[in-house]
């Protein structure tokens, strides 16, 4: 895949409270799949498609966090270190995450999602960037998603989807008898994924406070300027540690939809 030169920005700073097993200890980013954290998962579905400039909006344990990618050469290499004076340290083998440029941006323990956005505002260089959750993997195509967002000619474009319900349903017939079982259907609703799109003009419909699920998006539809992207493929949250068993058992029988990267990328 081709570099391309639009920014990743990835909301890790809440305190994923619906999943205390792991969250007390460390932030939900850092919640591994595998033997990697789940933002490490979704920057690399990013970074298959020539994505990988990133920038990270940190806030429930934002050190920790800062110290995973300060210390990802020396935990992802073998390296030898001079413990002279010269303190030298050579690493002997390459990743592929190499050419990943990752910010770092303190927003707030507390602030909410779309005042987060809005203090990395000075990070954001181009046209259009992408917004995504630090808890959510897909494998949405990212290039048909920035299609779709620049030929809608609209500010924004969130990613739409039909999850699979948490819960088996069954129908009754009109005797009020059980005429049918389904087992965690895909639901008729459509929700957000996340997976967002935008010009640079969204900051203006931003506090340093809101909540970008409410005023900011609400006024984009006010003003005609939302767009949706319908993605049918997969889609999961990690919201509760019954989310983070089920992924890692989908990773560990290689049965993850959402490693569209090969290993060598």
């Amino acid at each position: 895949m081709i570099h391309q030169d639009i920014p990743v920005v990835i909301l890790c700073g809440g305190m994923g409270t619906r999943m205390k097993e792991e969250t007390e200890f460390r932030p939900k980013p850092l919640v591994e799949i595998g033997d990697k954290p789940i933002v490490w998962h979704i920057m690399s579905g990013y970074a298959h498609y020539g994505y990988d400039n990133f920038i990270l909006c940190l806030g429930y344990r934002g050190e920790m966090i800062k110290e995973y990618f300060l210390n990802y050469e020396t935990m992802s290499n073998d390296f030898t270190i001079n413990l002279g004076s010269k303190k030298e340290v050579i690493y002997h083998n390459s990743h592929a995450e190499e050419n990943w440029d990752v910010t770092l941006a303190n927003t707030g323990l507390l602030t909410n999602t779309g005042g987060r956005i809005k203090r990395i505002a000075s990070y954001i260089k181009s046209d259009y960037f992408f917004v995504t959750y630090g808890d959510g993997v897909a494998d949405v195509n990212l290039e048909e998603l920035l299609k779709s967002h620049r030929e809608s000619g609209k500010i924004a474009t969130l990613t739409g989807l039909h999850p699979f319900s948490r819960y088996g349903v069954f129908e009754l017939d009109q005797a009020g008898e059980v005429a049918g079982f389904k087992e965690k259907p895909r639901m008729a609703d459509w929700v957000s994924g996340g997976f967002f799109v935008f010009n640079r003009e969204f900051f203006d419909y931003l506090d340093d406070d809101c909540v970008l699920e409410k005023e900011p998006l609400e006024n984009l539809v006010r003003d005609g300027q939302l767009n949706v992207y319908q993605h049918q493929g997969f889609w999961h949250c990690m919201d509760t540690y019954k989310d983070a068993k089920v992924l890692n058992e989908m990773w560990n029988n290689k049965q993850a939809p959402w490693k569209v990267w090969d290993d060598e990328e």
